[in-house]
């Protein structure tokens, strides 16, 4: 995997009094700052065309050409759009022209005379934005390279298990270790002060990671099919508010490429019946991107119809209909098989990796369900899947509501071990932590873990478990059985890249009391914390009790 190396970000600094970009540059000289200055605007677009240039500072006021009209060539060259850029300005300047600078494309002001601890604080947020663009960017472009390493190599190991299973853990926590990273920049990112443009580009990355997270959940899922991995997990759920989700989810796409996409729910379905919220969740969105995916034009329907009821036990329908280019008759079938593609231009042109509609079909039939499909060519495709479930509104309505609140509750004088080797990750962990007033220390390895909790106090252990030097489950064993009292009985959550049910089984053999794969939800985070902090107090009272 290649290690990201930090390039010098370039700053302009345009301003027709020399005095001024002397003192400017003077002030903001520091290690990783290229400064540029003239005293030209006309020369200004020239130097950012050839030196790429990240960040302006543009003063209004200028003889040959004011501070606007540079802005306007800036924005409206593809080449130097993306440049941040903060006018500079005198205090009497008008509410009229602030906004009209800000409209154009400029991200802040500075006002004369200057207040340079303001001044520096402002550039240095935007060199911190222009690295997390750059880190985002450069994460990207590994896991472009990763899935089409991933996809062409487990076409080559298909016929082997063991080497396809090792293959799969190895590259799912190589996938996974800058996803997570990535995706928890993101959410940084997105919590932070942004502009419109800024904020778009955000949910751009936050969208193209979540899509290739996507791919590689594909892979390991059909692997897991293939293994007999895959169990159903039924539990009380409401169907038709799962279906409206999945709609409002997948709209925006459906908006994005001038689709409607419509959602209709039968008025009679119950409100709750024992069901997998899970794997349902991943063949309609399967279903839907599929259906996006075909249609260039038109509608996307998705319907959810009681079709039959027997006392407790009801038959639902589930139709994803699309006005897409449609499927020859000749070729449903091979649609369902992995890897493979329709042999038609038309089909060929969109791409993919051939597994969704192969996973679809056998969760279907895990949960006992029938899938089919109809079609007509170039003018749509409706899938078509029922399933007989339970009806328990009565019987769980009141227990669901209250394991459906949502709540992140803070904890009070918490202090953390993180063991993590990757910076990126430990920079995104630490972040989220204390906006849970977690305090956080960190070790680097295995081994660096189990020295600091031999020094230190900690109520518990985030343990990764693929490290250098030492990795995580040979420093939990390390501590079950070298260290004494609470520090040997410390809670210890495992997390990794790597889901494969082994590395769960390993953490727990080592001594693990939980699992939490990355890229994680914050809310499972926050309650699996929560869980074990608990759980270690009601311990620690029992104890004293006992004295």
């Amino acid at each position: 995997m290649s290690v990201y190396q930090k390039d010098d970000i370039n700053l302009l600094i345009v301003d027709d009094s020399k005095d001024n970009l002397m003192a400017l540059e003077t002030s903001l000289e520091q290690d990783g700052l290229k400064i540029y200055t003239t005293a030209s605007p006309k020369s200004a677009m020239e130097i950012c065309l050839e030196n790429d240039i990240s960040i302006a500072l543009i003063d209004v006021k200028m003889p040959e050409m004011d501070g606007f009209e540079l802005l306007d060539l800036i924005k409206k060259n593809p080449l130097t759009e993306h440049i941040m850029v903060i006018l500079i300005t005198g205090y009497s300047m008008s509410s009229a022209c602030v906004v009209k600078g800000l409209n154009k494309g400029a991200v802040d002001y500075l006002f004369k005379p200057l207040d340079l601890y303001i001044t520096i604080a402002k550039v240095n947020s935007l060199i911190t934005m222009v690295n997390y663009q750059r880190e985002i960017n450069n994460k990207n472009k590994e896991l472009v390279s990763y899935q089409h390493d991933l996809v062409e190599a487990i076409e080559q190991t298909e016929k082997s298990k063991i080497v396809k299973e090792n293959f799969l853990a190895n590259m799912s926590h190589e996938i996974r270790t800058p996803l997570n990273a990535i995706i928890g920049l993101t959410s940084l990112l997105t919590a932070s002060e942004v502009t419109r443009d800024q904020q778009e580009m955000i949910d751009m990355m936050d969208f193209s990671s979540k899509s290739l997270l996507g791919i590689v959940n594909d892979i390991l899922e059909s692997a897991q099919i293939d293994a007999g991995k895959i169990v159903i997990k039924r539990e009380p759920a409401d169907i038709a508010g799962l279906v409206q989700s999945v709609c409002n989810l997948t709209r925006p796409m459906a908006n994005e490429k001038g689709l409607e996409l419509i959602c209709e729910t039968d008025a009679n379905i119950p409100s709750l019946v024992m069901a997998d919220p899970l794997r349902l969740n991943q063949i309609l969105i399967n279903l839907i991107n599929n259906a996006i995916k075909f249609t260039q034009a038109g509608t996307i329907k998705i319907s959810l119809q009681l079709l039959e009821k027997r006392g407790d036990d009801v038959v639902l329908e589930f139709i994803v209909k699309d006005s897409g280019v449609g499927i020859p008759q000749s070729s449903i079938n091979k649609i369902f098989t992995r890897f493979e593609q329709i042999e038609d231009k038309t089909w060929q042109k969109f791409g993919g990796t051939g597994l969704g509609l192969s996973i679809v079909k056998r969760l279907v039939e895990l949960k006992g369900g029938k899938l089919k499909v109809e079609s007509t060519l170039g003018a749509g495709t409706s899938f078509i899947f029922t399933n007989s479930y339970k009806d328990v509104t009565k019987v769980k309505a009141l227990e669901i509501t209250k394991k459906q609140i949502a709540d992140l509750p803070k904890f009070d004088n918490i202090l953390i071990l993180l063991a993590e080797d990757n910076a990126i990750n430990q920079f995104v962990a630490v972040k989220i932590l204390k906006k849970w007033n977690i305090k956080v220390d960190i070790a680097i390895n295995g081994l660096d873990a189990f020295k600091k909790l031999k020094e230190n106090n900690y109520s518990l252990i985030l343990m990764d478990t693929h490290m250098p030097v030492m990795d995580g489950n040979e420093a939990t064993r390390k501590i079950r059985t070298e260290l004494t009292g609470f520090k040997k009985d410390i809670p210890i959550m495992s997390f990794s890249a790597s889901v494969l049910e082994i590395d769960r089984n390993d953490a727990k053999k080592a001594g693990a009391n939980d699992f939490i794969e990355k890229p994680f939800e914050l809310k499972t985070l926050n309650r699996k914390l929560h869980k074990l902090l608990d759980k270690q107090l009601a311990n620690q009272e029992v104890l004293a009790d006992q004295f």
